[in-house]
């Protein structure tokens, strides 16, 4: 059985003060296995989003089913880690202290939260930070501790909306290698939405492809690369295959989408 399970699940938006409802996503289908790593790429606006928030409980189908181990979403829950692209750390609460949010929620015994706590602050590269406050580290960082507290409530599957958008480009290029290497070790599903053509073949094993809004799945690609994944692999003749066929189908539902 599939860890993720979406059945032809479609979102329209109501209408503004009487006006036109607006169709994000046509009907949807896709299986996501335990442990897969998943990349959403698609033009902006396409629905890819909406995709997300709907797996993550932050919205409601208007067709179709999500099936989590088999069991219907039917709102937010823990057994889904979420990653935004802004970085919603809590600003009044430290690096210790937004990592340990949910354990605490859950009511775990403080020694077991720093334990849990400590793990993930080394995996993420944050020693000696775990007393700082969001708006002390820089957007990079930000990040680690927004992966972190996803990762530390240990989650069935990680939902990740364009995580390193905000970020510059040697940055993101950073935390692809840092998030790869926790998933290559920790062996998570992962749904991971980006409109970034390398982002999605170097993080995935398979790569969804959508059209323009209202969005559906156009193409799958499958990325078979080896474990572990050197950022050097961006650059052979394999990748740079995989990029070209993914470059045409997006400028070809980009062009769609301006007409």
């Amino acid at each position: 059985m599939s860890r993720l399970s979406i059945r032809n699940v479609g979102k329209t938006f109501p209408g503004v003060q009487g006006g036109q409802p607006t169709q994000a996503l046509q009907p949807v289908s896709l299986d996501v296995a335990d442990n897969d790593f998943i990349t959403v790429l698609g033009p902006s606006g396409c629905g890819k989003s909406t995709l997300l928030r709907l797996v993550a409980g932050l919205e409601t189908p208007s067709t179709g089913d999500i099936l989590l181990d088999g069991e219907p979403v039917t709102g937010p829950g823990a057994d889904r880690g979420v990653v935004f692209q802004s970085y919603t750390l809590f600003p009044w609460l430290n690096v210790r202290q937004n990592i340990c949010f949910g354990l605490r929620e859950k009511g775990m015994p403080a020694k077991q939260q720093r334990e849990i706590s400590d793990r993930f602050i080394a995996q993420v590269g944050l020693r000696g930070f775990e007393a700082h406050f969001p708006k002390q580290l820089s957007g990079g960082m930000q990040q680690r501790v927004a992966i972190a507290r996803a990762l530390a409530n240990d989650p069935k599957i990680l939902l990740l909306d364009e995580p390193f958008g905000a970020l510059d480009n040697q940055t993101r290029v950073l935390m692809q290698e840092l998030l790869l290497g926790i998933w290559e070790q920790a062996q998570k599903t992962v749904l991971f939405v980006t409109h970034d053509i390398d982002e999605a073949i170097f993080m995935a094993s398979r790569v969804v492809v959508f059209t323009a809004r209202p969005g559906r799945i156009k193409t799958e690609v499958a990325t078979d690369f080896p474990h572990p994944r050197p950022y050097t692999i961006k650059t052979s003749p394999e990748f740079m295959a995989i990029k070209a066929r993914l470059t045409e189908e997006i400028r070809a539902e980009a062009i769609a989408a301006d007409h």
